[in-house]
């Protein structure tokens, strides 16, 4: 999963804990009192706007420059122009406490960004502030170095125990390597109760009843709301779900034999070929039906071809230019990075930036010729666009209309690149019938749905932490409570309160919120389906693109430009027409696959 490489005001907060301690050569001070009138607070918008866009813009260089060239200078630099980004969002959220509703639109909404844009809220006791980045750090760090050890002293790490969990299909092994990478996050439970307690504290002071309804207070409805209208889009998904779960179980069974899956109860967690279970691509092979050749291999055309790397984005930037949209700056050409360089290290993950907030766009890649990448670049170029679409709106304003939609326009993308898509760009000579699209929804499904309930759980727990719902006695027991109630998985051994199993996902210690990748599963297949329709699709969703389209590019460009000066509602009207998400399109788009499932599972005990 690739994803958006911005460290603006907002996000940067998100990644980076707060600490609202002063510098250690100046005394902590208070903002003085100001009178509330809305002039005064349009004045300390003006002011603050300018203020993080400057900070975030130092911020995003030295990122980039780390990113590109890393030594322990440029990790230095990066650092320091990070924590000055932080202490500065920690000082506006603070003084932004001195205003209250002026009845102006965009002040109002504006105090609220930057109000709640602090994912881990410190309280005014510089004492707990200090402990808070304290714990932070210290739970980033048991998570980044993180190892097993056998008991012949043999380790491993994340990467390592993932690619047995990938590979292997040894239940045995498997299992160790399972059992193994959830012993790094044992330490953490204490930690992170205390890092809880504080953060909650902070959210209080605030205004918000609880860190959870603090997270949920993004998305422009009521906090409880938000959580009801997650449980509704579940629903919408979980006929399909369980129809994906009934069948990868019966042929996990038949692989590794009923003692170790039975068909009537949920599927042990360490056999669904990731750490997490929360994408099973890589178990493909076991439950591929027996056609399942696509008919092509995109990764051989695009070396019979030539294809270099560059053909590959300037592909991708015609994809986008054919829907009407302007090519992009040359300057994009020039600063990207496309190959990993020889003489140096660099960070290979794709990310998109935007380093001045007008027109300096770049995408970070290793480039690697084949489908994958192929797909990828299309992906970034969609943050890309997307980021120089809103450019007009002022700082705070600057970003996706949720932090779902930015992930979402880059995937909506990506499902345009389809069998018809590949011919009119010459790519293939002919389009494969649909007797090859079962294999290709399957694949597609196994990463794509097999992801949702894992997406949605993660916030339910920490929400219900948050709140004190689940206290720190009852943390593994709610976390396999979810997963169960949820996913439909089991874990594989016994788990008691002394293990701490929510601290293996990286988002858990890193304090990244969760929701927002499973909006952006759904609103992808909502956004692609107007785009088609608009578009003037009359086929089969899944074999739908909107490649050479201005109607559909003329939609996603209006979307786009409004940032996030709207309620996101408004954003997905004025592509969609309606002012809700919607998970029926993704049931509109595996409805073939959903078919088959059914008729593969006649018989079978669905359900768990």
């Amino acid at each position: 999963m690739t994803y958006l490489k911005k460290i603006s005001f907002v996000l940067a907060l998100v990644l980076i804990s707060a600490c609202n301690q002063a510098p250690a050569d100046k005394p902590e001070s208070k903002p003085e009192a100001k009178q509330e009138t809305k002039e005064t607070a349009q004045e300390f918008i003006k002011h603050a706007e300018t203020e993080m866009l400057e900070v975030s813009m130092n911020a995003e260089r030295a990122a980039w420059v780390n990113s590109n060239f890393i030594t322990e200078d440029t990790d230095l630099m990066a650092s320091q122009a990070g924590e000055k980004l932080t202490v500065t969002g920690v000082r506006l959220a603070n003084e932004s406490k001195l205003y209250s509703t002026t009845g102006d639109y965009d002040t109002d909404r504006k105090l609220g960004m930057i109000r709640s844009a602090l994912v881990l809220p410190a309280p005014s006791d510089a004492a707990k502030a200090k402990e808070l980045s304290q714990l932070s750090t210290e739970l980033n760090s048991m998570y980044g170095k993180g190892k097993f050890c056998d008991q012949d002293n043999k380790c491993a790490n994340l990467g390592e125990l993932s690619d047995v969990l990938a590979t292997s299909r040894n239940s045995d092994e498997l299992l160790q390597a399972w059992n193994g990478w959830r012993t790094i996050s044992v330490d953490m439970k204490p930690k992170f109760v205390r890092l809880v307690e504080i953060a909650n504290e902070g959210a209080k002071e605030l205004g918000f009843k609880d860190l959870g309804a603090m997270w949920r207070s993004h998305y422009d409805m009521d906090a409880d709301a938000f959580a009801g209208e997650v449980d509704r889009l579940w629903e919408q998904i979980k006929p399909l779900y369980t129809a994906l779960q009934c069948k990868v179980r019966a042929d996990l069974a038949s692989h590794y034999g009923s003692d170790v899956v039975d068909v009537s109860k949920p599927i042990p967690a360490h056999l669904l070929g990731n750490m997490w279970s929360q994408s099973w691509g890589n178990i493909y092979p076991l439950v591929a039906p027996k056609s399942s050749d696509p008919g092509y291999n995109l990764t051989e055309i695009i070396n019979t071809k030539g294809m270099s790397e560059i053909d590959m984005v300037k592909t991708a930037e015609d994809f986008f230019v054919s829907l009407g949209l302007e090519k992009l700056p040359a300057t994009f050409w020039e600063r990207s990075l496309f190959v990993k360089p020889a003489d140096r290290e660099v960070v290979c993950h794709a990310s998109a930036w935007d380093l001045d907030w007008v027109d300096d766009l770049r995408i970070k890649m290793c480039i690697k010729k084949d489908a994958e990448d192929f797909q990828t670049i299309h992906h970034e170029l969609g943050h890309n666009y997307y980021q120089r679409a809103y450019n007009k709106e002022s700082f705070l304003y600057a970003n996706s209309a949720n932090d779902g939609f930015h992930e979402a326009l880059g995937d909506t993308v990506g499902l345009s690149i389809t069998p018809d898509y590949l011919k009119q760009i010459g790519l293939l000579e002919e389009v494969p019938d649909a007797s090859s699209d079962i294999g290709l929804l399957l694949n597609m499904a196994l990463e794509k749905i097999a992801f949702l309930p894992f997406g949605l759980l993660v916030d339910q727990w920490r929400w219900k932490v948050f709140s004190g719902e689940v206290t720190p006695e009852q943390y593994n027991q709610a976390w396999w409570e979810l997963r169960t109630k949820y996913q439909g998985i089991a874990a594989p051994s016994d788990r008691t309160e002394m293990m701490f199993d929510p601290g293996a996902k990286y988002h858990v210690p890193g304090n990244v919120p969760y929701t927002r990748y499973f909006l952006a599963h759904i609103l992808q297949f909502q956004m692609h389906r107007a785009l088609c329709e608009k578009a003037g699709n009359k086929g089969p969703l899944h074999r739908c693109t909107i490649y050479n389209n201005k109607a559909a590019g003329k939609a996603l460009d209006e979307m786009m430009q409004m940032g996030a000066s709207r309620p996101w509602q408004e954003a997905l009207h004025a592509m969609t027409g309606q002012n809700e998400m919607d998970a029926s399109a993704v049931i509109d788009y595996f409805a073939p696959l959903k078919t088959w499932l059914d008729e593969q599972n006649k018989g079978r005990q669905c359900g768990w």
